[in-house]
C-alpha cells in the first residue's frame, strides 16, 4: 500500500512538472521532430473533399491560399457553389490568405510602381499599378468573406507559381501584405508529371527530406496530374506525424 501511494505521488509530481513547463517546452515534448507549416493553394479542386477529410482525420490545420481559379466542376473556386466547402474549412480552424484573384503570373516590371500580369497561355495581359495590385489581392478575400464571414485571414499573399518581381513585392507590401513562398524541401510535387514523378517517389522524398520549420505547398488537386497526389497524401502526413512532426498554421508574420 505504501509503495502504491509513493508511485501515485511520483506520478502526480511528474504531471505537475509537465503542466508547469512553458507552453513552448510542452510543444517541443509533443513534437520531437519539430513543426511543419502546410499550405494549400486552390488548384483544380478535384480532390478537395478527399484532402479535407484526411486533414480532419489527422487533426491537421493548414494555411489556405485562395484564388478564383477554374475547377473540375466547370465553375471557379470561389463561386457560391464552393461556399459550403470554404465555410467548413474555416470552422475546422484552417486560416486563409490571398493567392491573387485571377491567378495570372507576374512577368516583369515595366516601370517604377508597375508590374506586368499575364494569363497562362497568353490569354490576357495587364499592367498593374498600386491601386490595381491592391484590388487584385483583395478580391479573393472579398469572395471568401461572402462565403465564410468568420474565416481567419492573414496579412500574407502568394504569387501564382511563387513567381514574384521586385515591384510586385513592393506593391503588395504597400497593400499591407507580405509574400509567403515555401521552402525547397516543402515543395511536395503534386503538380509534377506523375509518370516521371510517381506518388511513391514524392512520398519517400517528403518523409526523407523535411525538417523542422519547413513551409510545405500543395493544391486541392491538379488538373494535369494523371495519378492524383491525394492518393498518397495520407501516407505522407501520417508518416511525418509518426516521425514526431506537428503541423501548425502560419502566423501573421509568415515564415522565411
Amino acid at each position: 500500500m505504501i509503495q502504491c501511494c509513493q508511485r501515485l505521488v511520483l506520478t502526480l509530481a511528474a504531471l505537475c512538472a509537465v503542466l508547469a513547463m512553458p507552453a513552448s517546452a510542452q510543444t517541443s515534448a509533443a513534437c520531437p521532430a519539430g513543426t511543419l507549416y502546410l499550405t494549400i493553394d486552390t488548384g483544380w479542386g478535384r480532390e478537395a473533399e478527399k484532402i479535407a477529410e484526411i486533414l480532419r482525420r489527422r487533426g491537421i490545420r493548414a494555411t489556405l491560399f485562395v484564388a478564383h481559379e477554374p475547377t473540375h466542376r466547370g465553375d471557379r473556386s470561389l463561386d457560391p457553389a464552393w461556399a459550403e466547402f470554404w465555410r467548413a474549412r474555416a470552422a475546422e480552424g484552417h486560416v486563409f490568405a490571398s493567392h491573387t484573384d485571377r491567378h495570372w503570373y507576374f512577368r516583369g516590371d515595366p516601370a517604377p510602381g508597375l508590374v506586368r500580369y499575364v494569363a497562362r497561355g497568353g490569354g490576357g495581359e495587364v499592367v498593374l499599378d498600386q491601386e490595381a495590385m491592391c484590388r487584385e489581392l483583395a478580391a479573393p478575400i472579398t469572395r471568401l468573406r461572402a462565403a465564410a464571414p468568420d474565416a481567419v485571414v492573414l496579412p500574407l499573399w502568394r504569387a501564382p507559381g511563387g513567381i514574384t518581381t521586385p515591384n510586385a513585392v513592393r506593391l503588395a507590401e504597400a497593400c499591407g501584405l507580405r509574400h509567403q513562398g515555401w521552402t525547397r524541401n516543402g515543395f511536395l510535387g503534386d503538380e509534377l508529371n506523375s509518370d516521371t514523378h510517381p506518388n511513391t517517389s514524392l512520398r519517400d522524398q517528403a518523409l526523407r527530406n523535411l525538417r523542422d520549420g519547413e513551409v510545405l505547398v500543395m493544391h486541392w488537386g491538379v488538373r494535369s496530374r494523371k495519378d492524383p497526389y491525394a492518393h498518397v497524401f495520407e501516407e505522407v502526413v501520417s508518416g511525418l506525424q509518426a516521425r514526431g512532426f506537428c503541423f501548425a498554421t502560419l502566423t501573421a508574420e509568415g515564415r522565411r
